[in-house]
């Protein structure tokens, strides 16, 4: 069904070797601001802020155990680096990845015409995209800038409100339900069943779980960019839920590959920090902003210790 709107094939040749990042000292470098403490605090949780896309009402999710990664519509070569490569990063974050022939759970899809092949998929398949849970999607507007975006390369995320301990389903789907008899009025037949064992304020049973990635390469848009290059900024944006408005000029990231592509070389030190700080975050906090700052703590924890060992 997918393969019946993909029309074109990306070939390796496409891609050329990245120059070498020049050195600006208008970017935020990691290694350029540790010295200055709370200030590179301060910098890390804007970047947080900035950065974050978690589903409406939900904080950032994360991949529980492991992925399955999937390639479509490229060439045989460029679709199993990008899956290999994607796969590479989830393991570096402690993830397992999925053997040859699993059930993609990120599906990376080549076309000439990203608007308008993604429009489609979203309309044969939308409760592929919105589920109907809450707390799942970032909504109906993210959806539509989704479908009509002239980026080069576009993404969606589906994640699941889970119960911390156990992994199952923390929210009622359309259909729902469990009880004794369909016509039953109790409202306990239709909502899933949790377990709280500590009371807090600020910590709550339920974690986020991604669930689905979709993402979308417009190969026509890609100009000079390296498969290297693609590959890194394929695995930060299907990892991690990223704000594709984001602004994030003032860093050195990834995220900046279409506005700079000769400046960036592939993952960066920020880049890996603010993985590594998501995936080593207790999840489950309540307010916004306690999310913003134990991520903001375990993204410095993960870079300082990258610091120590490289010296």
């Amino acid at each position: 069904m997918i393969g019946s709107l993909m029309a074109a094939a990306l070939a390796v040749s496409a891609f050329q070797d990245p120059p070498p990042p020049p050195q600006d000292p208008t970017v935020y470098r990691l290694e350029e601001i540790v010295v200055e403490g709370t200030r590179l605090e301060e910098r890390t949780a804007e970047y947080v802020r900035e950065v974050a896309a978690p589903a409406r009402g939900r904080g950032p999710a994360r991949w529980r155990q492991g992925v399955c990664v999937g390639a479509a519509n490229f060439d045989p070569e460029v679709a199993q680096y990008l899956v290999d490569r994607v796969s590479d990063v989830a393991r570096d974050l402690g993830l397992s990845a999925g053997q040859p022939g699993c059930e993609p759970s990120i599906l990376i899809i080549g076309t000439t015409d990203g608007a308008s092949f993604t429009r489609q998929f979203v309309g044969m398949r939308p409760r592929l995209f919105v589920v109907g849970g809450g707390g799942m999607d970032r909504g109906r507007n993210a959806l539509e800038a989704f479908m009509s975006s002239d980026r080069p390369v576009r993404w969606w995320h589906v994640s699941m409100p889970t119960d911390a301990e156990t992994g199952t389903r923390a929210v009622r789907l359309p259909g729902d339900f469990v009880g004794g008899y369909e016509r039953s009025i109790d409202v306990l037949g239709y909502a899933p069943q949790i377990s709280v064992s500590v009371a807090s304020r600020i910590q709550s049973s339920i974690e986020d779980t991604m669930k689905r990635s979709f993402v979308i390469i417009d190969v026509d848009k890609l100009g000079g960019v390296s498969l290297e290059q693609l590959g890194d900024y394929v695995a930060m944006v299907a990892l991690v839920q990223v704000n594709p408005d984001a602004e994030t000029g003032r860093y050195e990231t990834i995220l900046n590959l279409f506005e700079s592509p000769d400046s960036i070389s592939g993952l960066s030190g920020w880049d890996r920090a603010y993985m590594e700080g998501i995936y080593a975050t207790r999840p489950g906090r309540i307010s916004r902003l306690a999310q913003v700052q134990s991520i903001t703590q375990a993204i410095l924890s993960a870079y300082r210790g990258r610091l120590e060992a490289e010296e």
